[in-house]
């Protein structure tokens, strides 16, 4: 039994198809040596820059910034980790309630829209300030700023990702809901079973993209008093007036949010292809 031997017209494609990558990687090779030539002579080998190398990027500083950079970042993933699920929770809420149908319903349709129109308008750190001091006076007492923080946060995203269930749940085809009403599913099991799964497809990547936001606003938290990762970093600035901690601190938050950008991108380029093969086919 012999193998398959290539014509030459599939000898010649593949061939072509060598070539082209060959191509591709000696281009790419040449733009980037291109790019470093250019930051070398545009940024490091300028006179200011061993001046900002030691002001931004000291190697000693960093290092002993951060253990203390750190444990206050700590702090931040607790308020973020809270976040996520009081944020899913109110803004699923927020987003069933605006998507109601029925005069009966009017009320709380407008009461929901201008919960989404408030808080989407104030600015995060003005929504910060209010809770932050303006809870703990109404109650007359010390509130954990902690709670403080995820409040705030959950009031803001809410308002955010709410709308993007809120879209995804009406860009499914109302054929839907009355195929499964003509099933015998009311409204709670058809939004739970046909609804949402549907929706949850289409609005995966924008919810992502607020994921990733609220993973570097839950740095501004700091300005509660709470000592997370950037009053850290400010603290130490203030002792070596030098500005490395927030480089540190910076880095963190960075390497919190690639890992979802690249999902959040690796499911959006997954998304295109199936949609992509699905209007070829």
């Amino acid at each position: 039994m012999t193998g398959h031997t290539p014509s030459a017209l599939e000898l010649d494609r593949r061939a072509f198809r060598r070539g082209r990558e060959r191509r591709s990687v000696l281009m790419a090779v040449a733009s980037t040596l291109v790019f470093a030539a250019i930051v070398w002579v545009t940024v490091i080998n300028t006179p200011g820059w061993t001046k900002v190398q030691e002001t931004f990027f000291d190697p000693v500083t960093a290092w002993e910034a951060l253990p203390k950079v750190w444990d206050g970042f700590l702090l931040n993933l607790t308020v973020l980790g809270i976040s996520v699920f009081t944020v899913a929770i109110v803004a699923l809420l927020v987003a069933v309630l605006r998507t109601l149908r029925g005069p009966v319903f009017f009320p709380v349709r407008v009461l929901a829209a201008a919960y989404t129109d408030l808080f989407r308008g104030f600015p995060f750190i003005i929504v910060l300030y209010l809770i932050g001091y303006g809870v703990p006076t109404i109650l007359n007492q010390r509130v954990d700023v902690v709670l403080l923080g995820v409040i705030a946060v959950t009031l803001t995203y809410s308002s955010y990702v709410a709308e993007v269930i809120r879209a995804g749940i009406e860009a499914v085809h109302p054929s839907q809901r009355l195929a499964a009403r003509a099933l015998g599913l009311g409204y709670a099991q058809t939004l739970r079973r046909v609804v949402l799964p549907q929706a949850l497809r289409k609005m995966t990547p924008p919810l992502m993209n607020d994921f990733i936001s609220m993973q570097k606003d839950v740095g501004l938290i700091s300005i509660l008093g709470v000592f997370d990762a950037l009053a850290a970093a400010r603290s130490a600035t203030a002792l070596s007036y030098n500005f490395t901690p927030y480089v540190v601190a910076g880095i963190l938050f960075v390497l919190l949010a690639i890992p979802t950008i690249r999902l959040a991108d690796w499911y959006t380029a997954r998304l295109r292809e199936r949609e992509q093969s699905g209007a070829i086919l």
